[in-house]
């Protein structure tokens, strides 16, 4: 599941990367290093797709009785009940009763920087950080949304539920059994655009290539939903996976240069040492 993410990046430059209108969620969203379920988070809906817009983060059916927060959508639907990393079958979510009219015409990009992950048992009881390593942020997660209206005020509610799919490389190697699909660039548009055939949809759902990112562990203290502060983001150990800012060939040919090796181990140090930096833009 994805229960928990980021959005640091300030909204002007949302604004510019999605080339949309960010006017009103300018006026109050700033940031949220840790959106958990209930929050308002900026969207872009396919029935406004040039506005980004703020919806709660769960999804309550226009049929529901009362309000409801589903947080995310399984794109497998009732198939593969066992998790199967190698599943390549149909996607049950075009059938699901709470999901099947969103998944059609209701579609929107969650805008986020990260998102925050846990092994299938420990879950935020042992939490990573997963970034994009090459810093291209903000970027989008596929999701549905819908309205629901309270009957007994007349209120309308609008949310959002992340779509999951099977874990990647790194997801496994983490210790989690789903994973949020992450819309690639070329196909936010055909996400949002409702005339989109439903056989397309469907196939962007699926793993986000797993070389692209990376995950550090964070504190527990982000198991609590209203602790919103900066450090949470700060790692408490090693990369999931080792980075290596240099390449050997690069390496040899420093030391064709006449570069000391002393000079060079500083240098590596300097680099190993380098954690994200996921406030610049």
């Amino acid at each position: 599941m994805c229960g928990r993410y980021t959005v640091i990046t300030k909204m002007k430059v949302v604004e510019k990367r999605f080339q949309v209108d960010a006017t009103e969620v300018k006026e109050h969203f700033t940031h949220n290093v840790n959106v958990a379920p209930g929050d308002k988070a900026p969207v872009i809906t396919s029935a406004e797709p040039h506005k980004l817009q703020l919806f709660n983060f769960g999804i309550s059916p226009s049929w529901a009785k009362k309000r409801m927060y589903l947080i995310n959508a399984r794109s497998e639907g009732d198939h593969n009940k066992e998790n199967d990393p190698n599943y390549k079958g149909s996607k049950g979510i075009i059938r699901k009763p709470s999901f099947r009219k969103p998944i059609r015409s209701q579609r929107c990009l969650v805008i986020a920087d990260a998102f925050i992950e846990g092994p299938e048992k420990e879950r935020l009881n042992k939490p990573y950080l997963v970034y994009s390593k090459d810093k291209k942020r903000p970027f989008a997660l596929a999701g549905i949304w819908d309205e629901w209206v309270d009957q007994s005020t007349g209120e309308v509610h609008q949310g959002f539920a992340i779509i999951t799919t099977t874990p990647n490389a790194l997801i496994q190697k983490l210790g989690h059994h789903r994973s949020p699909v992450i819309i690639e660039r070329e196909d936010e548009h055909k996400w949002l655009d409702i005339n989109t055939p439903l056989h397309e949809v469907t196939s962007i759902l699926k793993p986000f290539p797993p070389e692209d990112f990376n995950a550090y562990p964070i504190s527990t203290d982000i198991k609590k939903a209203h602790n919103k502060d900066v450090s949470l983001l700060q790692p408490t150990g090693q990369r999931l996976v080792t980075e290596y800012d240099y390449i050997l060939f690069q390496e040899l040919d420093l030391q064709g240069m006449g570069e000391s090796q002393a000079k060079r181990r500083r240098e590596k140090e300097d680099k190993d040492n380098t954690q994200l930096d996921l406030f610049s833009n």
